[in-house]
């Protein structure tokens, strides 16, 4: 397993999101926690970028509203978020292999 951890500076730039944004999907949805040091220092796990990457899909190319994802993410019950890194990895590289048919 993984156990390496990413800067909000580092995860803002692999995921082209600003980190005000990181920052409020941390407010909306409870799926997305990253580590806080002790200090208040923000430590995403690739998980957590996975999950990042796939809410970036939902809401700014399937235009999904905040509420859209939050209830379509609920609906992924055969996923455990943040207890099964791995199945969530793999879920999101389903997802993206079934976006990238549907755009051929």
């Amino acid at each position: 397993m993984d156990d390496q951890k990413y800067s909000i500076g580092y995860t803002s730039q692999f995921t082209a999101l600003p980190q005000s944004v990181l920052r409020y999907w941390e407010t909306v949805f409870k799926q997305l926690q990253p580590h806080k040091t002790p200090g208040g220092t923000r430590r995403y796990s690739q998980a957590d970028i996975d999950l990042i990457l796939l809410l970036k899909n939902l809401l700014y190319d399937r235009k999904f509203t905040i509420a859209g994802a939050r209830r379509y993410l609920d609906k992924q019950e055969n996923i455990v978020l943040k207890e099964d890194e791995q199945g969530l990895r793999e879920y999101v590289i389903k997802e993206l292999e079934s976006i990238l048919r549907e755009i051929e």
